[in-house]
């Protein structure tokens, strides 16, 4: 991330190709930041393309503290990664087609830009 911190105008983009449609995949929202993060999750709007298909958007509130755990995610002295599963109807999130996805994610949090941010990523697996 720039700087460290995240403008909601930068938009970060990521391709991958699904070849068998018949396994069943988990998509994970990725964050890296430092302890001194401002708050105890982030908004972010998740664009996502198939192929053939027209983009669709959703608004995802991803939990990344809580007031009684702190922050959850695994740590190394000041800096904190989560890996946070979408939970995403399948209805609108499926794999069922070969051929490249593309997937954008959008801060929408009232900061901007969003300090303390040092990743974003987006991981997806097949599920065993």
């Amino acid at each position: 991330m720039p700087g460290h911190s995240w403008k909601n105008s930068f938009t970060p983009s990521f391709t991958f190709s699904i070849k068998d449609t018949t396994a069943i995949y988990q998509p994970y929202f990725i964050i890296r930041h430092n302890d001194k993060y401002g708050f105890n999750n982030i908004y972010v709007n998740l664009y996502f393309q198939a192929p053939g298909q027209a983009e669709k958007k959703l608004m995802l509130d991803l939990p990344l503290a809580t007031d009684e755990k702190g922050w959850l995610a695994s740590g190394m002295d000041d800096i904190y990664e989560h890996r946070i599963p979408f939970q995403i109807d399948p209805a609108l999130l499926n794999f069922k087609k070969s051929g490249s996805y593309t997937f954008r994610i959008e801060q929408i949090m009232r900061e901007n830009p969003l300090k303390n941010v040092l990743n974003v990523g987006l991981r997806v697996e097949r599920k065993q």
